[in-house]
């Protein structure tokens, strides 16, 4: 049956400002990256800190989340890039796509910790700060698949299914032109966790990083799911892709945070920075935080 409806893949890669190329990959984790900084600087400074420390954090966590993306991604895929006929320099090239979530968010996480210790705020407040705007960075980021023509599903004759050019398709189905879009579902849930997020902070003064284990057991569940989609190789264990078993273990470790941390620090921190004369800023009214 040929598929009446489907969603287009860009004949490129690149995008033009001018006579300027961009990797639309690229382009889209500028643009997460731009998102969550700015919706957790206004988060942060609602629950009492400074302007710019969000910013100035940033300037550690990211690089190191990156990193830790990247590494992540060549070490649990390393047939792509080590072996025969592959080329180990293809491991740099970040660009062509490949960053794992589990890797970017615990060297991220290493990253903020140094930035936060540099700027003598607590770890957990800022991750709650965070946590929403890093959802949405997620979402603008798996665009940056839809630009590579990646990490995409089954096949699929929905009418919402996304055509992927013959390069780019499987080898073991190569006249099939649609497939499962699953950086779109990966996409909508984030945008869905960083609301639920906002909301569950609003309703329930989530604090002492509270709120990001919220954020990161909500994407697991969602994760979880989407693995079954996708069609890439990838390493299994006992069934299960690998990505399955850490979306179980790191939800079920999100989970145990929350209750642990709320049995030892019920409600939000009373202050998350000092200001320049030494003292404690207190917390702004926490129903406004958004």
């Amino acid at each position: 049956m040929e598929t009446i409806a489907f969603l287009p893949s860009p004949s490129s890669g690149e995008i033009h400002l001018g006579p300027i190329p961009l990797r639309g990959y690229a382009l889209c984790i500028i643009l997460g990256v731009f998102v969550a900084v700015w919706l957790g600087g206004r988060r942060w400074v609602k629950r009492g800190g400074q302007v710019g420390t969000v910013a100035d954090v940033a300037v550690w966590a990211v690089p190191f989340g990156l990193l830790g993306g990247r590494l992540y991604h060549v070490v649990t895929d390393y047939q792509l890039y080590f072996g025969e006929g592959r080329n180990w320099v293809d491991a740099f090239r970040i660009w062509d796509g490949g960053l794992g979530i589990w890797g970017a968010v615990a060297l991220g996480a290493l990253g903020a910790w140094i930035g936060c210790r540099r700027r003598g705020i607590p770890l957990p407040a800022y991750a709650d700060a965070v946590a929403p705007g890093i959802a949405l960075a997620q979402a603008l980021g798996r665009w940056g698949n839809w630009f590579n023509q990646e990490l995409y599903g089954r096949p699929s004759e929905l009418p919402w299914a996304l055509e992927i050019a013959p390069a780019y398709r499987p080898a073991d189905t190569p006249d099939v032109a649609t497939y499962q879009p699953t950086f779109l579902y990966e996409s909508l849930w984030c945008v869905a966790i960083a609301l639920l997020v906002i909301w569950a902070d609003r309703r329930f003064h989530l604090g002492h990083g509270r709120a990001f284990a919220l954020y990161v057991a909500g994407y697991t569940v969602g994760r979880f799911w989407i693995e079954y989609l996708r069609v890439d190789d990838a390493h299994e264990v006992l069934g299960l892709r690998l990505n399955n078993w850490t979306s179980i273990v790191v939800f079920l470790a999100a989970v145990a945070y929350i209750v642990i941390s709320h049995r030892r620090a019920p409600g939000r921190e009373e202050t998350v920075e000092p200001v320049e004369n030494g003292e404690k800023e207190p917390t702004t009214d926490r129903t406004t935080v958004p």
